[in-house]
C-alpha cells in the first residue's frame, strides 16, 4: 500500500492530550520503578541468604528486575497491535489498569518466612505482569503524544514522555526515601516497603478515570482501513525496527544506570549511607524533569541528530571518569548524577518523536513496542544485575566501560540516522 504525506490533524485539546498521556504515564512508571528504589527491602524478605554471601538476595532482587524487562517486548507487541487496531485510548486505559494490578500483587507477596518458595513466585508473576504493562505503555503512549503534537512541536511533546516517567521515579525515588528516613529499619523490613506499591494501585485507578477522557488521535481513514497483523511492522519496515534498536541500546543502558541503579551502585562500591543515595536520586531526578521539555524544543528548532550525538558521544567519552569520580560523599553522588542527566536529555527529551517518526500511523505502536522494549529488555534491564554481578566478581571497574562502548556503538547510529525533525509524521 503506497503511503501519503498528510499533516496530522488538528488536536483540539492539547493540553488535554498531555494530561491524560502525562498523568497516567506517571503512575505507570512511579509503579515500575519503586520497586528499583526497595530492592534492598524486598531481598531480605522475599529471598533467603545464600550462605555467608549477603550479595544472593539482591542478586536475585535484581534477576527477578530482568525477567520483568522481558516481558516488555510482549506487551510492546501486543498492546501496540492493539492500539493500531482498536486506538491508542483503548490501549492507554487497558495499561494502567493492568499495572494497578500487578502493583497491588507486589504489595501483597508473602515473605518467604511465611509462604517459602510462594513468595519469589508471587514476586516473578507480579514483575511479569508489570512488565507486559511497560512494554505497552511505551508503545501507546509515545505514538499517542506524538500524533498529538502541533506543527514543529513534535519534540517539546516527545519530551513529556519522560517528564511523565521522571515525576513517576521522583515520586518512588521521594516516598522510598520519606519512609527509609520516618520508620525504624524493623519496620520498614516488615511492613514499609509495601506501602509505596499499594498506594500505587489506587493510584492507577486515578489515572485510569483520567485517560477515558482523552481525544483518541488515529484518522478516521486509519479506523475505516484494514488492521495491521501482529507482525506487520517488523515485515514491511524491517530496516525501521533496526534502527530504532540502535538508537536505543546505548540509551537505555545510560538511562538505567543513572536513573535507577546509580544510588545502588554508590552503595555498593563507595559505602555511602543509602538514605543519602537515595536522596541524591531523588534530586537528580527532579533536575533531570525539568531539562525535558528544553531538549525536546531545541530538537524541534536544530534537529534530532545533534541532540543524540550530544549524549551518545557523551556518554562514550565520560562514563568511566563519571562513574570513577564517585567517592562515597552525597555531594559528588549528587555531581556525577546530574551531569549524567544533561547528557541523557539528549536522548530522553526526544527518543519517542525519533522512535514516531520511523513509521506510519497504521503500524506505529506496535512498529515502535517490539524493537524499542526488546532492546530495553536486553541492556537496560540488565545493568543493575550486571552491575552488581562486576561487584561479586571484584571486577567492579567493568562497568561503566561497558556504558561507554555501547552509547558508542549507539553514536555509530545516530551518524547514519536520517534527519526528521522538520519532515510532516507520515499518516
Amino acid at each position: 500500500m503506497t503511503q501519503t504525506l498528510l499533516p496530522a490533524p488538528p488536536t483540539p485539546r492539547p493540553l488535554r492530550q498531555l494530561l491524560a498521556a502525562s498523568v497516567g504515564n506517571a503512575v505507570e512508571w512511579y509503579d515500575w520503578y519503586a520497586y528499583t528504589f526497595l530492592a534492598a527491602y524486598i531481598a531480605d524478605q522475599v529471598f533467603p541468604k545464600g550462605s555467608g554471601n549477603s550479595l544472593v538476595p539482591l542478586l536475585s532482587t535484581f534477576a527477578v528486575f530482568a525477567v520483568g524487562f522481558f516481558m516488555r517486548p510482549v506487551g510492546g507487541l501486543l498492546l501496540g497491535a492493539l492500539a493500531d487496531r482498536a486506538g491508542r485510548r483503548t490501549a492507554l486505559t487497558a495499561t494502567i489498569l493492568l499495572m494497578g494490578g500487578s502493583s497491588l500483587l507486589v504489595g501483597l507477596t508473602p515473605t518467604y518466612a511465611a509462604a517459602g518458595v510462594l513468595a519469589p513466585i508471587v514476586l516473578v508473576v507480579a514483575r511479569l505482569l508489570q512488565g507486559l504493562s511497560v512494554g505497552g505503555e511505551f508503545a501507546a503512549s509515545t505514538t499517542f503524544l506524538v500524533e498529538s503534537a502541533g506543527p514543529g512541536r513534535r519534540g517539546l511533546f516527545s519530551s513529556f514522555q519522560y517528564v511523565s516517567t521522571s515525576a513517576g521515579q521522583l515520586a518512588a525515588s521521594g516516598i522510598a526515601a520519606l519512609l527509609v528516613g520516618v520508620l525504624a529499619e524493623d519496620r520498614m523490613d516488615s511492613w514499609g516497603w509495601r506501602v509505596p506499591f499499594l498506594l500505587g494501585a489506587a493510584l492507577s485507578l486515578a489515572g485510569f478515570w483520567i485517560r477515558r477522557g482523552a481525544e483518541e488521535t488515529r484518522s478516521a481513514a486509519q479506523r475505516e482501513a484494514p488492521r495491521p497483523g501482529l507482525f506487520d511492522a517488523l515485515r514491511l519496515h524491517p530496516r525501521a525496527s533496526l534502527r530504532i534498536a540502535g538508537i536505543t541500546a546505548g540509551g537505555t543502558l545510560a538511562y538505567y544506570t543513572w536513573t535507577s541503579y546509580l544510588p545502588t551502585y554508590a552503595e555498593l562500591n563507595t559505602g555511602i549511607d543509602k538514605a543519602d543515595a537515595l536522596l541524591a536520586g531523588t534530586l537528580s531526578l527532579a533536575f533531570f524533569a525539568l531539562l525535558q521539555p528544553v531538549g525536546g524544543l531545541l530538537s524541534d528548532r536544530f534537529g534530532r541528530k545533534p541532540a543524540l550525538l550530544f549524549f551518545g558521544i557523551g556518554f562514550a567519552l565520560l562514563a568511566v571518569p563519571l562513574l570513577r569520580a564517585l567517592d562515597g560523599s552525597f555531594r559528588m553522588l549528587l555531581l556525577v548524577q546530574c551531569a549524567g542527566m544533561v547528557l541523557l536529555t539528549g536522548f530522553t527529551s526526544i527518543s519517542a518523536a525519533v522512535n514516531a517518526e520511523l513509521f506510519p500511523a497504521r503500524v506505529r505502536a506496535a512498529g515502535i513496542g517490539f524493537p524499542y522494549s526488546l532492546t530495553v529488555a536486553l541492556f537496560g534491564g540488565t545493568a543493575p544485575y550486571l552491575g552488581t554481578l562486576f561487584k561479586e566478581l571484584d571486577r567492579p571497574g567493568l562497568f561503566p566501560w561497558y556504558v561507554a562502548a555501547l552509547c558508542l556503538v549507539s553514536s555509530a547510529v545516530y551518524l547514519r540516522l536520517p534527519e526528521s525533525a522538520h519532515k510532516e509524521l507520515e499518516r
